[in-house]
């Protein structure tokens, strides 16, 4: 771990350090902790107001750098200028409650988001800050494990706050307790609490006041029983020996500070109730009619960050299919014996994500019954708001990633509902095993309806029927080119948006006969492009010649990261904080090792008693090719690493040399860098090098203290024994070799152009122009369909080469469902950064034709789609706010669903720049396709999207 100077403590009168070495100080101690971060470790809540004013102080003098509050190391390197911060103030993160008197310590507000009202900051750097600045109050919280093979850490920021009743005595008390903790622990905090003893109390989980399963098991934990935020835990307190009940001491008060915080509890007597309970039962089961009235037009109040939740469900509740579903009787069709529903987690079925589904067995049907019983009073007559608490009870029940306050994701939450309903729902009481048949050259048509008959064979619901279509998926092995056919079903498509059409990448490219310095070459390619693109871009760029090729890499960390060699390889991988490399090779038809050279140079490190000497990385790699089919000696190795650094020795070495000065070799370079000549381009530094007066031999002009890495990993020293042989596999590939730069060494070459290479895209300042360019949704959804490789985790097994391979896969849709929902990848996520993507989608209202998108021939119909609904995401990252905007049938009239107020709306209107998802129903067409005069292409219909 990084040592921490507490000498620099203000408080203990030591000498205040400076902004910049307070910057590079928790910049230090930062980068030490979070790699080795484990579960148990604390991290501390810090308020984003003074954390940022920290940030201002310490990079007055910094760079300027975009900062988004995202990331604890992304904002040691902003800017501002700003006065030294007083001491930490962390007021505005907590209730104002005395927590000698509460069970829970102290209590944060339930809505603070990360980034935007605090950031989490390592132990470490939290002790440091302190040592400095003090103040507080400190708010530790611990990483625990999480995701479905506990091997992701995440801060539980907010752990259980659990409301624990003691019976029969009445007593309450509210108690906040981490996830991860043992019903063994709960039981010892309840009679620490209650001065109870152990052997007196039983522990009953008390979801929504009922019995549901006796806490026995004290070495499960928390989390694995399923409990929730704010729900009640029964402490049943058995008669002691003497015939009595213990006194309870203290706990009413406690539980008292904490209830007049909780925005879902109001306290009534004795008894805990929830409020709006009367109301959410008021409706009862009884079948509601909406005949004569305006139906439909009813809100739903936001109950704390739930506006993701709102308008999932307005849009849900008003498709007409299952609007008129759940107003009769389905209580018929809810599979109360469904074998998934049984502590299963299962993903639903989507292309390129997956949610979790958790259902216990005691609670089948339970989510249709909540959705269906919530429909039914959003249908019923009146304009009173509804407060879904039962519903949102029950959400947390099923899907623990929903509970709490926090804001959420509304189309994750649409996917959770659609695939719950549907295992609900489903008609298929025992599910057959089917397998899948390879296609084996047979017609698509056949293969596809023997997918979609398996299939429905095991899946049959309302959900199926309405949000449910086909997608051909077709993979190609990169090796033995054997293609596999299959025909999956999907629940809604999920688009990529993408702001422009293209991107700039800087590509510094180097060659490697040593004919030309180094530089720095920027092309244009298509965003949604391949390696290919950017390959055969800075080919022209560069006027390669057909004689030579380029091979591409990524640098970091002066190391290969990786060499990008499949030309399908997608650009959308490569980040614009990456460095790339292209080398300019010979084509050759000999056999060739690719030589690999790495620049060390001397670090030193200051210890206790001696100063050590350490080599480091340093400057841009690079590569060359040496010929296998030749016996290949030290000498070879030391005349092609001269030949690649000969760009680069200073004229006052060639003299020493008794060597020509290349004056001619920055013009040929800058000839090379402009691309004006497509003749080969020339160094009589390497001319010279490479051969003598007679043209057999190499002139050596000295030797180069090169290190060359066997396969045992051993380093052979290439500066000795010229003639000797190198011993290589006859299956090696490539060979590594170090050149150990000294100070002497340094003196004779001009290094700076192996040094500072670009990003491969460097952010200045933003265009709203380009950002304020529309995006057709057609262009969307060409960008899904479009041929692509498998990430390396989703390598696929090639049946004839019986290994996995990292195929291409290309989609194209086949069978359309009568509702399409559209989700539009709004939210980015990368190495360096998280944000949102504010294109303007210009998306069709009616005639969104998709009959040229379908890949089944034999579909004679027009697919044509009419928009009745989507949800709008306003904001940024973590933080926002969603509305909805749906279309009423029966008025033919759109109105703007936001949580409880409810108005119309302009049909020019419902074109949202904030479009997040969307809802199509099928069009009523009868019109067949006609060859040749179809206008459903995504071209001629853009068009109509203006």
């Amino acid at each position: 771990m990084t040592e921490v100077r507490v000498a620099c403590n203000n408080s203990s009168g030591g000498a205040q350090l400076t902004p910049e070495e307070e910057r590079v100080l928790i910049r230090d101690i930062a980068i030490a902790s979070e790699t080795k971060s484990k579960e148990g470790d604390s991290f501390y809540l810090i308020t984003q107001r003074w954390w940022q004013h920290w940030i201002d102080y310490v990079n007055q003098d910094q760079t300027n750098v975009t900062n988004d509050g995202s990331s604890m190391l992304e904002n040691c390197d902003t800017v501002s200028s700003s006065k030294r911060p007083a001491s930490i103030d962390n007021s505005d993160l907590i209730y104002d409650v005395n927590s000698e008197e509460s069970n829970v310590g102290i209590e944060i507000h339930d809505t603070l988001l990360e980034g935007r009202d605090y950031v989490l900051l390592p132990q470490e750097v939290w002790n440091q800050l302190y040592s400095w600045y003090g103040g507080g109050p400190a708010l530790a919280r611990k990483v625990i494990s999480s995701g479905l093979s506990q091997t992701e850490f995440a801060v539980e920021v907010y752990p259980l706050r659990l409301q624990l009743l003691v019976m029969p005595k009445g007593d309450r008390c509210a108690v906040r307790i981490s996830k991860k903790e043992t019903i063994g622990e709960l039981h010892k905090r309840a009679c620490e609490i209650f001065y109870l003893n152990l052997e007196q109390v039983c522990i009953w989980d008390y979801y929504g006041h009922h019995k549901h399963a006796l806490m026995n098991d004290m070495d499960k934990t928390l989390d694995d029983a399923n409990l929730q935020m704010d729900q009640d835990i029964l402490v049943e307190v058995h008669e002691i020996a003497n015939g009595g009940l213990p006194a309870s001491k203290g706990a009413s008060r406690g539980y008292s500070a904490e209830l007049s915080q909780s925005p879902n509890l109001i306290s009534q007597g004795p008894n805990l109730t929830y409020q709006g309970r009367e109301l959410d039962n008021a409706c009862g089961t009884s079948t509601v009619t909406t005949r004569g009235s305006s139906g439909g037009l009813i809100g739903l109040q936001n109950l704390g960050n739930t506006c993701f939740m709102n308008s999932a469900i307005q849009c849900l509740v008003h498709t007409s299919e299952f609007a008129e579903y759940f107003r009769e009787d389905y209580h018929q069709e809810i599979n109360w014996k469904n074998p998934l529903g049984i502590k299963l987690i299962k993903p639903f079925i989507c292309y390129r994500s997956q949610v979790e589904l958790v259902i216990d067995a005691d609670d089948q049907g339970e989510l249709a019954l909540a959705f269906g019983e919530l429909l039914r009073r959003l249908w019923a007559p009146g304009r009173t708001a509804i407060a879904p608490r039962q519903f949102k009870m029950k959400l947390a029940r099923f899907a623990p990633q929903f509970s709490g306050y926090n804001q959420h994701d509304s189309q994750e939450l649409l996917a959770f509902l659609l695939d719950g309903l549907h295992e609900d729902l489903n008609r298929v009481k025992h599910k057959p095993y089917k397998k899948s048949k390879d296609a084996d050259g047979r017609p698509d048509e056949e293969v596809a309806d023997e997918y979609w008959a398996s299939h429905i064979a095991r899946n049959d619901s309302i959900i199926v029927d309405v949000c449910q279509g086909q997608y051909k998926s077709t993979l190609v092995c990169p090796e033995c080119n054997k293609i596999s056919v299959t025909f999956d079903p999907f629940m809604y498509l999920s688009l990529p948006l993408q702001s422009t059409t293209t991107r700039s990448m800087t590509v510094t490219v180097f060659t490697c006969d040593g004919s030309a310095l180094p530089f720095a070459c920027t092309v244009t390619v298509p965003k949604q492009g391949r390696c290919r693109d950017l390959i055969n871009a800075l080919g022209c760029a560069c006027s390669l010649k057909n004689s030579e090729e380029l091979k591409l890499a990524e640098v970091r960390n002066h190391l290969f990261q990786r060499f990008l060699e499949d030309p399908l390889i997608s650009l959308s991988t490569i980040k614009d904080d990456d460095h790339l490399a292209a080398y300019k090779i010979a084509k050759s038809l000999k056999k060739t090792l690719l030589l690999r050279l790495i620049h060390r140079c001397q670090e030193q490190e200051t210890g206790d008693t001696k100063a050590a000497q350490k080599l480091k990385p340093f400057g841009m790699p690079l590569v060359s090719l040496i010929s296998h089919d030749d016996i290949i000696t030290r000498g070879d190795i030391q005349q092609v690493v001269h030949t690649m650094l000969s760009p680069l020795l200073r004229s006052e070495s060639l003299r020493q040399a008794d060597i020509p000065e290349p004056s001619s070799s920055l013009a040929a370079s800058d000839m090379c860098h402009n691309g004006s000549s497509d003749e080969a381009c020339t160094n009589p530094v390497s001319d010279s090098m490479n051969k003598d007066s007679s043209g057999s031999r190499a002139v050596t002009l000295f030797k180069l203290p090169l290190q060359l890495v066997e396969e045992s990993n051993a380093c052979i020293d290439l500066s000795v024994g010229e003639d000797k042989t190198i011993k290589l596999s006859s299956t090696s590939t490539s060979m590594l070799v170090y050149v150990d730069w000294s100070q002497e060494l340094l003196e004779k070459y001009d290094i700076h152009y192996l040094e500072n290479l670009p990003e491969v895209f460097k952010y200045g300042a933003v265009n709203k122009k380009a950002r304020a360019e529309p995006l057709s949704l057609y262009t969307c959804l060409e960008g899904f369909l479009r041929e692509e490789p498998l990430v390396p985790e989703d390598m696929w097994y090639c049946p004839k080469c019986k290994e996995r391979r990292q195929a291409s896969k290309k989609l194209d849709l086949w069978r359309l469902p009568e509702v399409l929902v559209i989700h539009l990848k709004r939210f980015s996520f990368s190495r360096s950064m998280k944000h949102k993507l504010e294109t303007f989608v210009n998306f069709p209202i009616r005639d969104f034709d998709l009959t040229n998108y379908i890949a089944n021939k034999n579909n004679t119909q027009r697919q044509l789609y009419e928009l009745y609904a989507l949800t709008n995401h306003y904001g940024g990252m973590g933080s926002g706010h969603y509305t909805a905007h749906i279309k009423l049938l029966d008025e033919n009239r759109w109105y703007n669903f936001d949580d409880a107020h409810i108005s119309p709306i302009n049909e020019e209107d419902v074109k949202s720049p904030a479009a997040y998802v969307l809802f199509y129903r099928r069009a009523k067409t009868g019109d067949a396709i006609s060859n040749g005069e179809n206008s459903g292409t995504g071209h001629n219909n853009g068009s109509s999207l203006k």
